[in-house]
């Protein structure tokens, strides 16, 4: 993954950088993970835009958004997958969404 890509976070672009081995490590799991995922393209960004969103880690949801976006999510779709983490991870979830919407907006 390109470190300049548009949406990574300044926190992942500096893993990049400064821990190369470990990134690349890293990204060969992910690939290899991908290559497993029986979810079409867009199913998976979903649900991976969803996760973020439970866990809180909303400085990765930009990046993702825009992927689900390629994919062909629609804007609905992607706050639906945010919400729908709400009864399981509470309302929390919701801090996601500006983060999402204007992600998904200026992709």
């Amino acid at each position: 993954m390109d470190q300049d890509a548009p949406g990574v976070s300044d926190a992942f672009a500096t893993f990049q950088r400064e821990a190369p081995r470990h990134a690349e490590a890293w990204m060969s799991a992910v690939m290899g993970l991908g290559a497993a995922d029986a979810l079409d393209e867009k199913t998976s960004h979903l649900v991976y835009v969803g996760v973020l969103a439970a866990l809180r880690l909303v400085s990765g949801v930009p990046f993702h958004v825009k992927l689900a976006k390629q994919a062909g999510a629609s804007r609905d779709e992607v706050v639906s997958a945010i919400l729908i983490g709400l009864p399981a991870a509470g309302n929390g979830v919701t801090q996601a969404l500006p983060a999402a919407l204007a992600a998904y907006d200026e992709a």
